[in-house]
């Protein structure tokens, strides 16, 4: 018995484990079906996911290490699943005893157990198959390429940006210039570079702004870029995630590249730190306007249009050398299609491949006719640069700034327009109404030309004055932003006019041309006479404004009742038509008339029924030629606010005191520019209150019987003193200064520009010391002025310090002064000063240049004879160091 218990033990135990093994061998078919059904289950849900994750690593997404594994896994085990069903497979098939029994019990056993195991662990996979994310952003990198086309001419300007980057001391770089001029693309080569330079920088960001100046929008860039968590950014408010970015940014080192900004942007409010010593970050970004470089504290750098040899240069890799060089015509050619884009790459590129693979001269010679007389039919004009640089125009702040804008082109491509002249007509025109009287017209008229040229849209520039022998501020419009204003000038919705019309590129005008204008509102002539262009004048019942330009080669003469077509007409200039002898009598039925300019012509008298005239306000009659007012005209026009004769060489023929008692007596009389060639007529000029608030510019000639001329003109802004031979001094009226409410500070506040010529008696110009804005000063042929400014010890410091004596001076010339030693006392900085001319003054030994001079930044000429050059005395050898770059010697 004893043994009986552990024998059956023993035979419990060995039944148990023949019998799972049994089990293992007896169902291996049916279980081979089982994991090949759950095996092709799992693969269905692999493809799923690995669709999945294929979707989101096309949007530069990266799969999730879980995902990740779990995909190799599936991979892994269909590959032992498949070996596992083919060794169960051919198992099976060796079965035996009429195929009952396996013929090695002992190989179907384990393969049996190992299809059991494997089914448990396809149903383990399957069960981890539900993922919410299956791929997550991938971490952006420090630099983004960005495409970069064709760069010709941005050399030198990258370089600047670039080393400008490097300074410490610049944290931000704002590129400026017109639509079109190439900002972007600088910008996107300074971004590239960073792929090949990014020491010391964590990240370069990219963002496009636009307008308007979104803060949210700048800040989600911010976001996708720092990989800043989402739970700190969803649903938070603006200063939130302003905090989130902030918190970021102040541990990082940044260069934030900011394109097409329209106004300032407030970076801190972005999230950006503010730039100092404890965060090194950068900023650059492109405008249209260089106020806006001005209020985000940036540099600016201007972008302008390029150079001749780069236009070119540019202009032909778009049209490409098989077009270029395929008739030996066509380089010639070329060259004039490029001059018509005046350097701007934007035009450069459009027209260049508009001309690609035009390959006859025949074409070219079409295609640059159709680009000179209508550049808007020009391929790719109007659809697609004109729009471009139509969005400066856009952002135009109202009406009035666009009209001021669209009226520069009536002037002739390359003009250099006088900002005097231009705000002149823009009053004439009406488009001034709204600041009131014409001195604040005036400075709105220059707060106008100021906003066109921060946006880009005008460019301010500088010529020579004869007159003054300094220079005038004019403005110029670009050729492609001209053609760009009139094509929106002629624009009513969809629907085009000949609003403008501007012949000024010599094309022959016919009768059937004339017609189509009879709707225009704005005529400027250039290259045709009258009698070539109305020989039966059409009715202009819309015409506001014709402006005839010099042609000095055809006569200007009207065809009969040739004004009486026009029943509107605001705007009249016929200046510097040397051709213009008589007006003819019709001309008084221009009731309508508010501005008209006669300035050199040849006309010698006003016809007596110009004082018909009652809404006239602008009335320029300059440099005419022994010219003559009637009686009785001025005083006619009742709402006369602008009145100017200056005359250059001749004296009005005319008694000018009667001129003065007319304009005394017009209520509306704002601004007098005037010529008087006697002291009776400058006594009656002093004897008024009102023309000594009026008077803008003033020439006094020919009065070789004054001694004195005594100043009160508080807006008194040229002053001309000729051919006085007596004139001992100029100086204030002290009686007029008990009176006034200016205090004497103020009496020559205005004064810019002076010339004084052939006073042979003068002895000083002291008075100057209370025109602290002047700009110009000319004196000449004055024998007997031994010092300009002559002030006692005692009054020096308060002239340097309240004053700023010639501390805006620009042009300073002294010519044929025989006396003279001095130009003042003491010492000055001068810290305007352009240009000096000091030619026979044999006396003047020293000039006033204080030792601590910084006119070297400004100046841009200096001239002398040799010997009074080598003879002057210097405050510091600085000063000759500084100044010798700029000495031309006579």
């Amino acid at each position: 018995m004893d043994l009986v218990g552990p024998i059956f033990n023993i035979a419990s135990r060995l039944w148990d484990c023949t019998a799972k093994r049994a089990v293992y061998i007896r169902e291996l078919p049916e279980n081979l079906n089982s994991i090949r059904t759950a095996m092709e289950d799992l693969k269905n849900v692999y493809e799923d996911v690995k669709e999945n994750v294929d979707r989101e690593e096309k949007l530069q997404k990266k799969r999730t290490h879980a995902v990740d594994g779990w995909i190799q896994s599936v991979e892994a085990m269909q590959k032992e699943v498949n070996d596992l069903l083919a060794k169960g497979d051919e198992e099976i098939q060796k079965k035996c005893l009429g195929a009952c029994c396996p013929k090695n019990c002992r190989a179907s056993y384990k393969i049996g157990k190992m299809v059991r195991e494997k089914m448990d662990d396809v149903a383990e996979l399957q069960s981890k198959a539900n993922f919410s994310v299956v791929a997550e952003p991938l971490p952006s990198p420090p630099v983004i390429e960005r495409p970069l086309d064709k760069t010709v001419g941005l050399d030198s300007l990258f370089d600047n940006v670039w080393m400008q980057h490097q300074d410490d001391k610049v944290r931000s770089v704002g590129l400026y210039g017109m639509g079109g001029v190439g900002k972007t693309t600088l910008l996107n080569r300074i971004n590239n570079e960073f792929l090949k330079s990014r020491v010391g920088f964590d990240a370069v960001i990219w963002v496009t702004v636009s307008r308007p100046a979104n803060v949210e929008k700048v800040q989600q860039v911010l976001f996708n870029k720092l990989e800043i968590p989402s739970n700190n950014w969803e649903g938070r408010s603006e200063d939130e995630r302003k905090e989130a970015i902030f918190n970021v940014l102040k541990m990082k080192k940044i260069v934030a590249l900011l394109d097409d900004i329209w106004e300032p942007l407030d970076l801190f409010a972005v999230g950006i730190p503010p730039v100092n010593d404890g965060n090194k970050s950068k900023v650059v970004f492109t405008t249209r306007f260089s106020t806006v470089c001005r209020d985000m504290g940036a540099k600016g750098i201007e972008v302008k249009c390029l150079a001749w040899e780069e236009a070119f240069a540019l202009f032909q890799a778009y049209v490409g050398e098989d077009t270029i060089y395929s008739h030996p015509h066509i380089p010639k050619l070329a060259e004039t299609a490029a001059k018509e884009c005046d350097g701007l790459p934007l035009a450069l590129i459009t027209i260049g491949r508009a001309m690609a693979g035009t390959k006859t001269p025949e074409e070219w010679e079409k295609k640059i006719q159709m680009l000179k007389n209508y550049p808007a039919k020009f391929p790719g004009m109007e659809n697609h640069l004109f729009p471009r640089l139509a969005f400066s125009y856009d952002s135009l702040q109202d009406e009035t700034i666009k009209s001021c804008f669209l009226y520069c082109s009536l002037f002739l491509e390359d003009y250099n327009i006088n900002c005097d002249e231009l705000i002149q007509l823009w009053i004439g025109e009406g488009f001034l109404d709204e600041y009131g009287d014409i001195k604040e017209a005036r400075n709105g008229g220059e707060d106008i030309i100021a906003s066109l040229n921060h946006a880009c849209l005008l460019e301010i520039t500088v010529t020579d004055n004869i007159w003054t022998q300094a220079r005038c501020r004019c403005v110029k419009m670009h050729d492609v932003i001209r053609d760009m204003a009139l094509l929106l000038a002629c624009q009513n919705g969809n629907k085009k006019q000949n609003k403008f019309v501007v012949v000024d590129k010599g094309e022959l005008v016919n009768a059937q041309e004339v017609e189509k204008w009879k709707g225009t509102q704005r005529l400027s002539l250039v290259s045709a006479s009258f009698e070539e262009l109305i020989m039966e004048p059409p009715s202009f019942s819309n015409l506001q404004t014709l402006l005839v330009f010099v042609n000095w080669t055809l006569p200007l003469s009207f065809p009969s009742g040739f004004f009486s077509y026009m029943p509107i007409i605001t705007v009249l200039d016929f200046s510097d038509h040397d051709n213009l002898i008589d007006l003819p009598i019709e001309i008084g039925k221009l009731f309508t008339l508010q501005y008209l300019n006669l300035s050199g012509t040849r006309i010698r008298t006003l016809p007596m029924e110009l004082r018909n005239f009652k809404k006239l306000r602008c009335l320029l009659l300059d440099d005419l030629f022994e010219f003559e007012i009637p009686s009785q005209i001025i005083s006619g026009l009742s709402s006369l606010q602008l009145f100017s004769v200056m005359d250059s060489d001749e004296a009005t023929r005319g008694d000018c005191r009667a001129i003065l008692d007319e304009l005394e007596g017009l209520k509306c009389m704002g601004e007098v520019s005037i010529s008087l060639d006697s002291v009776l007529a400058i006594q009656t000029l002093l004897n008024s209150h009102k023309l000594q608030r009026c008077l803008k510019r003033l020439d006094v000639h020919n009065c070789w019987d004054m001694d004195l001329l005594q100043l009160f003109f508080p807006y008194l802004e040229v002053f001309e003193v000729r051919n006085c031979s007596n004139l001992e001094d100029v100086t204030f009226n002290l009686e007029k200064e008990v009176h006034s409410t200016f205090p004497r500070h103020q009496y020559l506040y205005h004064l810019a520009h002076v010339r004084i010529v052939s006073c042979e008696n003068l002895m000083k110009l002291t008075c100057l010391i209370y025109a602290p804005n002047l700009k110009s000063l000319f004196i000449e042929n004055c024998d007997s002025l031994e010092e300009v400014i002559e002030v006692d010890e005692s009054g020096v410091s308060e002239i340097e310090s309240d004053l700023g004596l010639f501390s805006r001076l620009t042009h300073l010339h002294l010519r044929i002064l025989q006396k003279l030693r001095s130009i003042c006392g003491w010492s000055l900085l001068f810290p305007s000063l352009k240009v000096i001319h000091v030619v026979r003054c044999p006396n003047l030994r020293k000039l006033p240049f204080d030792s601590n001079i910084g006119i070297s930044k400004n100046l841009e000429e200096i001239e002398g004879e040799g010997e009074w050059w080598d003879e002057l005395e210097w405050e510091d050898q600085t000063i000759m160091h500084n100044l010798g770059p700029y000495f031309k010697p006579l």
